[in-house]
C-alpha cells in the first residue's frame, strides 16, 4: 500500500440510542371521539418513531395511550376542557403523558381482587397500565387545575 492510496473505511462502533429525542404534543376534546383520535395518533406516532405497527412494543404502547386517555375523558372531564397527551421517547424510553383538568380525582390502583368479576364495564384501566409499563405514576398540575398521569414503557 503507497502512501497516497486511500485507508479502507471501516464502520465506526455506534453507542447510538435506539431512538433519537422524539417529542409529541397535542390537546384533545374531552370525548370518546377525542380519546380516539389520541390514539390513533399516537400510533402513527411511535410507527414514524420506529415501533412498527403490529410490534408487542407498539400494541403495549397504543394499549397504555389508549387507557389513559379514556380515564381522561371519563374521570378528568371537566366541561369545555381540553385534555393533553404528550409522547416522548429518549434513548430506548418511551413516555406517555396525559393532563386533564380534574385534580381533585386522583388514580389509585385497584387490586385484582376489587375487580368485579364478569364482563362489566370500569375498573380495570389502571391494572392494564401498570402490568405493561415498567412505571407509572401521576403529578398535580404546577400551572393550573389539573393533574398529569404519566407511563413509562422501556424498549431495551
Amino acid at each position: 500500500m503507497n502512501s497516497n492510496s486511500p485507508l479502507p473505511l471501516r464502520p465506526l462502533p455506534t453507542t447510538q440510542p435506539r431512538f433519537p429525542w422524539h417529542h409529541f404534543s397535542m390537546r384533545f376534546s374531552s370525548t370518546p371521539r377525542g380519546a380516539r383520535l389520541a390514539r390513533r395518533l399516537a400510533g402513527e406516532r411511535f410507527d414514524t418513531w420506529g415501533i412498527p405497527y403490529g410490534s408487542d412494543a407498539h400494541d403495549a404502547l397504543t394499549l397504555i395511550v389508549a387507557e389513559l386517555c379514556a380515564n381522561a375523558v371519563r374521570h378528568g372531564l371537566v366541561p369545555g376542557r381540553d385534555f393533553r397527551l404528550r409522547l416522548s421517547a429518549e434513548g430506548a424510553a418511551l413516555r406517555i403523558e396525559v393532563t386533564d383538568t380534574r385534580g381533585e380525582r386522583i388514580p389509585a390502583l385497584t387490586q385484582p381482587s376489587d375487580v368485579p368479576d364478569g364482563d362489566g364495564e370500569g375498573g380495570r384501566g389502571l391494572l392494564l397500565v401498570a402490568a405493561l409499563a415498567d412505571r407509572w405514576g401521576w403529578y398535580p398540575c404546577s400551572d393550573g387545575p389539573g393533574k398529569t398521569v404519566w407511563a413509562v414503557l422501556d424498549l431495551r
